[in-house]
């Protein structure tokens, strides 16, 4: 199968009759969405007082589907190997759910859709669509491990903001599951700070239980930026062991303005998304799902506030995906997984740049029109098997598998282009782990052991390495009585292992633009080895307050100490002991090395009380983070993300049919941080289901037009300002049959 160029989707390419009709498209539906939020007061009174038979109907709804069964702690986790839920899960993980938070949210990026979520914070410097995931304290190059449907998003664009970005469309995804820390080992090599899964949209959640068909259509209008998004999905059920599922987004944005009302330049960009995905079920006890989800997102980058490059970018990832069961799925639950994923991005000058030359670190003058590229390709194949047992009434839970992904990076252009930063390699990690989780009675024990092995290389340079890594988890749930018979505690120790990427070994040259100086490569650095400790608490009670209510509740501390952490470090020329010779420009050098440690340790909260009239929520994550070199001093480290706190509040009326509520999140300024401020940001939301076919949706953003910057960007060469107070509006309609 070939890769899918969509072409350029940027201001000229996309062509003004696609953008006039999506606009067109967006206007109507959002008109709607205006029309039926102006349903006479009278009608919605009426709606609001239902009859004794209606009232009976509800206490019968509510007796067959209580609100327990639907809070989010209680949905089963796509990334959980052994089927359990976040409430079960002995580990920090959260689940975001389509129809719970995502729609309610009308994300725009994922930044938005993490919203709250305890320990993650999502970095995006101007360039919104490209994203990078932060986990307690542990950023880039690998150190989360992002999957979309099973493939790792290894693309890596290194400059002066975020590194490891990846690229994926809200509309396209069904939910989003986490694990923090590296008890998430039997995902794949690498994550010591943890794992954020994205599960695309798939045919069985679209299409409703008598239909074979369905379509839907969304169109969304966002007041900052004037942004114009425009969806179209549609599904088939040939059988009921066949269906298939298509979307398509379309998304055009302006530069938003701050909270101080200044427009933010280079923060516009262009989307065209897709996704097609298919599952079959050969058999009554296998299941196969083959995907694609395609992207050609196109923005400008500036410079002092100053367009300087256009920015054309493809992302196309494709998966296949297997199970097989026995029929009591005892000893056979095989998961065979294979993805490729290409991203490719080109750089292309709009002025003329005064740069040095890589290589000589002379001036040169890179015209308009130069072009650098970033060609990342990453292959992977995950298989794992998990056999249900008892011994001596123990009942064991053995998972074991192997897993493999290779990137390959090619990157090249104009001398002193932006390329230069990436350098080209190839770069292969594996591992085998098993894992065995017993249960008895009140005791709940996972032992599991990983091996790690990677290698990378260049054409001067090659290095490799291996590692055993251990993780033993004891969960006890002592009490008996009613009200305590759903609190569990538990502990951890789990250990993680990251290898160098390519850019940290062998970036080498002189930087090309600003001032000149040599990069050292180091190719003797030692991997990353992350040791956590982390203690927790689990609670699940219903029947709290009336019947049909829930309340769940997850808290931990934690402490993880990442021994020989590697960041970059400023060499002197004058210093004898450096290694850092004196070249062109200022006597200085960069290289990446490793430090003795990096110290993080923190809280984190995530509970939910939902009643079926009405939820609250309350989360919040609380770190602190520093590193400390062979020499015992001590440093801030700058990927320490804000302290949040994250209040959510939301009412159900009308039968369920509208929901409004709002959100307050409060953050803090991590220590040392030179550009970050304490600030409080609040949320309003309105959903309303106006009939079977038509539902529209309110939001307002950042409602008191706060002026704030994300903390992770203070390291960039310019202070980013998030967007101000935003306005969305957006309606859908479907039809199926």
């Amino acid at each position: 199968m070939g890769l899918v160029n969509w072409g350029r989707t940027g201001q000229a390419d996309a062509g003004p009759g696609f953008r006039s009709m999506a606009k067109a498209i967006a206007l109507l539906m959002t008109g709607a969405a205006a029309i039926a939020l102006g349903v006479p007061a009278a009608k919605a009174q009426q709606a609001a007082q239902p009859t004794a038979d209606q009232q009976a109907d509800q206490k019968k709804k509510a007796d067959e589907k209580p609100a327990a069964e639907g809070t989010l702690l209680d949905k089963i986790l796509v990334i959980s190997r052994t089927g359990e839920t976040a409430i079960q899960s002995l580990a920090s993980a959260s689940h975001v759910d389509q129809e719970e938070q995502l729609e309610r949210r009308m994300a725009t990026t994922p930044n938005e859709m993490l919203l709250g979520v305890p320990g993650v914070t999502v970095q995006a410097d101007a360039r919104r669509v490209s994203s990078s995931i932060n986990i307690r304290g542990l950023q880039d190059f690998g150190r989360v491990a992002v999957i979309v449907d099973g493939a790792r998003q290894d693309f890596q664009r290194s400059d002066h903001g975020t590194q490891s970005t990846f690229y994926v469309d809200p509309e396209l995804i069904k939910s989003v599951d986490v694990i923090r820390g590296p008890v998430a080992n039997t995902y794949g090599s690498g994550a010591i700070g943890g794992v954020v899964f994205f599960d695309t949209k798939d045919a069985e959640d679209f299409l409703k239980p008598k239909e074979s068909w369905a379509a839907s259509v969304t169109g969304r209008y966002e007041s900052n930026g004037k942004g114009w998004t425009t969806s179209a999905s549609g599904a088939y059920r040939f059988n009921e062991n066949w269906d298939v599922l298509g979307n398509i987004v379309y998304r055009d944005y302006g530069d938003y303005k701050n909270g101080g009302g200044d427009t933010v330049a280079g923060t516009g960009f262009d989307v065209l998304s897709g996704l097609l995905k298919t599952t079959i079920h050969p058999t009554e006890n296998s299941e196969l799902k083959l995907g694609w989800v395609g992207s050609s997102d196109g923005w400008t980058e500036t410079s002092s506030g100053v367009p300087a490059n256009d920015v054309d970018l493809k992302s196309n990832t494709f998966t296949a995906r297997y199970n097989i069961t026995d029929d009591a799925k005892s000893w056979l639950d095989l998961h065979i997984n294979t993805s490729y994923n290409k991203t490719v991005l080109d750089l292309t000058t709009l002025v003329p740049q005064n740069r040095f030359d890589p290589s000589t670190g002379l001036p040169v003058v890179l015209p308009a029109g130069s072009l650098s590229t970033f060609d990342v390709g990453t292959t992977g194949i995950d298989i794992w098997n998990t056999s249900r047992f008892e011994t001596a009434g123990i009942a064991h839970e053995l998972t074991y598998g192997g897993d493999w992904v290779g990137d390959d990076v090619e990157t090249g252009g104009t001398a002193g282009g932006d390329s230069f930063y990436t350098p080209s390699g190839k770069r292969n990690v594996s591992g085998a782990y098993i894992q065995d989780k017993l249960t008895w009675e009140w005791l709940e024990v996972i032992t599991g052991l990983r091996y790690d092995s990677y290698s990378l290389k260049d054409s001067a340079h090659e290095t490799s390495g291996d590692r055993l890594s251990p993780r033993i988890t004891v969960g006890v749930s002592p009490f008996e009585s009613a009200s305590l018979a759903g609190l569990q505690f538990y502990g951890t120790y789990a250990e993680g292992y990251r290898s160098p990427s390519l850019t940290e070994t062998l970036i080498s040259g002189n930087h090309p633009a600003g001032v000149t100086f040599p990069f050292l490569p180091n190719p003797n650095l030692r991997p990353e080895t992350g040791k956590t400790v982390e203690f927790g608490v689990n609670y699940k009670q219903n029947d709290i307050v009336e019947a049909g209510d829930a309340l769940r509740l997850k808290a931990a501390y934690f402490n993880n100490n990442v021994e020989d952490y590697i960041d970059g470090v400023t060499l002197s020329a004058f210093d004898p002991t450096s290694g850092c010779p004196f070249g062109p420009g200022i006597p200085i050098c960069f290289q990446y090395q490793n430090f003795a440690k990096a110290k993080i340790n923190g809280f984190e909260l995530e509970s939910v009380y939902d009643a079926g009239w009405g939820y609250a929520g309350l989360s919040a994550s609380i770190i602190n983070g520093h590193t400390i070199s062979y020499e015992g001093e001590r440093a801030d480290l700058a990927s320490i993300p804000s302290s949040q706190l994250t209040a959510q509040l939301g009412l159900r009326f009308l039968e369920d049919k509208l929901t409004v509520g709002g959100e307050v999140q409060y953050n803090g300024k991590p220590k040392g941080n030179p550009v970050a401020k304490d600030h409080t940001l609040v949320n309003a939301f309105a959903s309303y289901q106006a009939t079977d076919n038509l539902k529209v949706d309110f939001r307002a953003d950042n409602l008191f037009d706060v002026k704030y910057t994300n903390p992770l960007n203070g390291s960039t060469t310019a202070v980013l300002y998030e967007p101000g107070i935003t306005l969305k509006l957006a309606a859908t309609m479907r039809f199926g049959g």
